[in-house]
């Protein structure tokens, strides 16, 4: 069993509202039972805590001698305790997340500057101009040799060119009913 809230702030030396809001923030967590471990608290709070808000408090913090475990016993927290969630992320860890997405930020803005990015927009309207023009040239494929072919193998050549166009339409309608996914 620990001490109360108001009990950790005058060890700390600060208003109880700081360590309420330590607890709300994931800064220090409390006991099951809503009390604080001192000796816990102190390691998360300096080690989720950047700098101290005066110095004052971390003299007093430093210089407080701890409860005997008597007046631990005796104390009772001031108030009902609502609790953190067990997901809530130290502020370390949100400063570590913060610091990773800026350097992702910057990696990317430095690949734009050097040109070593493409837009998106640009790159879908290129594909598909580049699928339009291919597209276009099987479809005048077959007016162009259908008579070539004809006349090597002897046959109608409007036939050859109607039985070409068929196969080749077929042929790219299947192509067109594969559906790229563009993440």
């Amino acid at each position: 069993m620990g001490i109360s809230i108001r009990a950790y702030a005058r060890h700390r030396g600060v208003s109880h509202v700081a360590v309420k809001k330590a607890i709300d923030t994931g800064r220090i967590s409390p006991l099951s039972d809503g009390t604080i471990d001192p000796e816990t608290a102190d390691r998360e709070w300096a080690q989720n805590t950047t700098t101290p808000r005066s110095k004052a408090a971390t003299e007093n913090a430093v210089k407080s001698p701890k409860p005997s475990p008597a007046v631990m016993r005796t104390q009772e927290p001031a108030e009902p305790f609502v609790g953190t969630p067990s997901t809530s992320t130290s502020l370390v860890q949100a400063r570590t997340a913060n610091e990773v997405v800026k350097a992702q930020t910057n990696k990317i803005r430095l690949a734009q500057l050097k040109g070593e990015l493409v837009d998106r927009s640009q790159a879908v309207a290129h594909v598909f101009k580049l699928a339009r023009a291919e597209r276009d040239a099987w479809l005048n494929w077959p007016a162009r040799v259908s008579s070539q072919m004809a006349a090597e193998l002897g046959v109608d050549p409007h036939l050859m060119h109607v039985t070409l166009e068929s196969v080749v339409r077929d042929h790219l309608k299947e192509l067109g009913d594969i559906r790229l996914r563009i993440d």
